[in-house]
């Protein structure tokens, strides 16, 4: 698409909508478009709303939000006429399927997940605990958390955890079919960033390790990727552990988003869940390190069988490699149920309502909403004008 012929100081419209053909920008006569709504414009581009009026100073750069007849329409124009890269970019660029768009956004919360949490494993191994110890290992990968809701939060969820997914399914905020798909990305992400972080760490591993890569013996770097048990962890030992650490994780996330129990202030969450992730680690990971997310385990530990490190990484400990998949899978239905149980299905109904009428009083989807007209409300903060 392109912005239609003009004379040179003068913008001309592009929409963004599907095809919809360059209109010219407001003037005296030009009047509102008619097409179905279209998507924001990103910072940097210039965006103005077609009014049936003038609308002197309507254009503007930066990132603004318009609201007219259900349409946002943009001005792609540079101050000489010209369609600027960024809005040329944005337009052949910008995804409006919602999935895809979840998909994308869950990759890349978990990319950066995993390649902080895994980076401070191996600044702490490499270095022999000289640059790092357990403690900023964790810290690490508490942050990390935070960051990587912040980053997906209003567009996936940033569920960033298929033992997560598995919760929102069971407590009906999330469709089931969605399920293998956020599991299948989230594994991904976790993969593509234990090569990234061996990319990053590849001297320093390959030095600590005397260039062997190993899963066992007194220089071993496979721990940097993945979770393995302590000497002394049984297996039943440790499938309980995972169980329990991550059905209190999914009861304090609950807990934290539930907008009829305490609750914590819009926009704080990720910092909430962040400190739930850190007590966790700091208070029941000397078991197995306490993964409590099988993505976070299994992509790492599969890109360790392809890298170099051999079949040990599944063998190892008694086949322990299915433990830390399986058991946060059961923890989460095991915390969703104790939540729901004991403290969701004992709220107040809401004045009016029927029990029937109630809807599961645990957080809803932070996703962006698919509707059009619920995501153009709520992006331009007021009520949709009537047709």
């Amino acid at each position: 698409m392109g912005a239609s012929s003009a004379e040179p100081g003068e913008p001309r419209g592009l929409c963004s909508y599907q095809g919809h053909p360059a209109v010219p920008g407001p003037t005296q006569d030009s009047g509102p478009c008619e097409a179905s709504p279209c998507a924001v414009a990103p910072i940097g581009v210039k965006s103005a709303l077609y009014h049936p009026l003038p609308a002197p100073g309507l254009i503007k750069s930066g990132w603004e939000r318009a609201q007219h007849h259900r349409c946002r329409c943009l001005l792609l124009a540079s101050p000489m006429g010209t369609t600027s890269f960024l809005g040329s970019a944005w337009a052949l660029l910008h995804i409006q399927n919602q999935l895809v768009r979840e998909c994308l956004a869950e990759m890349l919360a978990v990319l950066v997940l995993i390649l902080i949490t895994l980076s401070g494993s191996a600044q702490m191994v490499t270095s022999s605990e000289s640059k790092g110890n357990i403690l900023t290992a964790y810290l690490a990968g508490a942050l990390a958390v935070m960051v990587s809701i912040y980053i997906a939060g209003g567009v996936s969820g940033a569920h960033l955890n298929p033992a997560f997914s598995l919760a929102m399914c069971l407590v009906e905020q999330f469709p089931w079919w969605k399920l293998p798909i956020f599991v299948a990305v989230q594994t991904l992400g976790a993969f593509i960033s234990a090569g990234a972080v061996y990319a990053v760490y590849h001297d320093a591993i390959h030095h600590y390790s005397n260039g062997t890569l190993t899963a066992s013996g007194p220089r071993e770097t496979a721990s940097i990727f993945a979770t393995y048990p302590a000497d002394y962890l049984s297996l039943s030992n440790g499938f309980l552990d995972q169980v329990v650490a991550t059905a209190v994780l999914i009861v304090g996330i609950l807990a934290i988003t539930d907008s009829r129990n305490k609750g914590v202030p819009k926009g704080l969450e990720p910092v909430a869940v962040a400190l739930l992730v850190l007590s966790l680690e700091v208070s029941m990971g000397s078991n197995c390190g306490c993964p409590m997310n099988p993505a976070r385990d299994f992509g790492p530990r599969l890109f360790t069988y392809v890298a170099g490190w051999g079949t040990e990484v599944f063998s190892r400990d008694n086949g322990w490699w299915w433990v830390p998949v399986v058991a946060p899978m059961l923890g989460a239905a095991v915390g969703s149920a104790l939540y729901q149980l004991l403290v969701a299905f004992h709220h107040p109904l809401s004045e009016g309502a029927t029990a029937a009428e109630e809807s599961p009083p645990v957080l809803s989807s932070a996703a962006v909403p698919a509707d059009p007209e619920t995501s153009l409300a709520e992006e331009t903060g007021g009520t949709l004008p009537q047709k």
